[in-house]
């Protein structure tokens, strides 16, 4: 079980630095915002999770503030594609990162359905860049978009360009562990990157060859 809400994880992050509650409350927040809360290996949430994060001031150092969020913000993106690569069964890791949105919320939606269907996941498996399934996902969703002015691209291979046909699927290879697809809205100028896996044998078997 690996989604937002956090996952079957525990995390406990812990510096020396000088800062205040609220500081520390605020550079979490913004860290976890774009990390942990990011990834989304196959949309099951876990009950019993946690990021905690501990000052004890040892140091006698006080960061500026910007600057400790910067470098959590790092150190949870690390983290959290360290959970991801550890994914029950998976055989690839997947950044789905979606640009031209009208907003950040249309972004993470749009990433987030994307990442959640079980077509596109399993295509990925089987090594085929099946854009068809990332547009019927990105239909799914209430975002701004005009599916005439899509483009997407898996690897670095435009495969869609403005909601049809692009590059022959044959020129994308999908046989590494990490896999990129990048969704152009053209509705606008925000971003977001969600992380994900796909849907294998393995994975399969591991949630089903126990009783609970």
């Amino acid at each position: 079980m690996l989604a937002p809400g956090l996952a079957t994880m525990l995390v406990v992050l812990t510096t020396d630095a000088v800062l205040l509650p609220a500081e520390l409350d605020a550079a979490l927040r913004a860290a976890t915002r774009v990390s942990f809360d990011r990834l989304d290996s196959d949309g099951c949430m876990s009950t019993n999770d946690q990021v905690t994060l501990l000052a004890s001031g040892a140091s006698g150092i006080e960061p500026e503030p910007a600057a400790f969020t910067a470098a959590l913000v790092e150190l949870c993106h690390d983290l959290a594609r360290q959970l991801q690569a550890d994914a029950e069964g998976a055989s690839h890791d997947i950044a789905i990162e979606v640009v031209g949105a009208a907003s950040e919320d249309d972004a993470v939606t749009v990433g987030r359905a994307v990442a959640r269907s079980n077509l596109f996941k399993a295509a990925v498996f089987g090594n085929d860049p099946n854009w068809g399934r990332v547009l019927a996902a990105i239909g799914t969703t209430d975002a701004t978009f005009d599916p005439y002015e899509v483009d997407v691209a898996m690897n670095g291979v435009r495969v869609c360009s403005a909601g049809g046909p692009d590059r022959p699927r044959t020129e994308v290879d999908l046989r590494p562990r990490d896999v990129h697809v990048l969704i152009d809205l053209h509705a606008g100028g925000a971003s977001a990157t969600i992380l994900t896996n796909d849907l294998t044998h393995d994975y399969v078997h591991e949630n089903s060859a126990y009783a609970s």
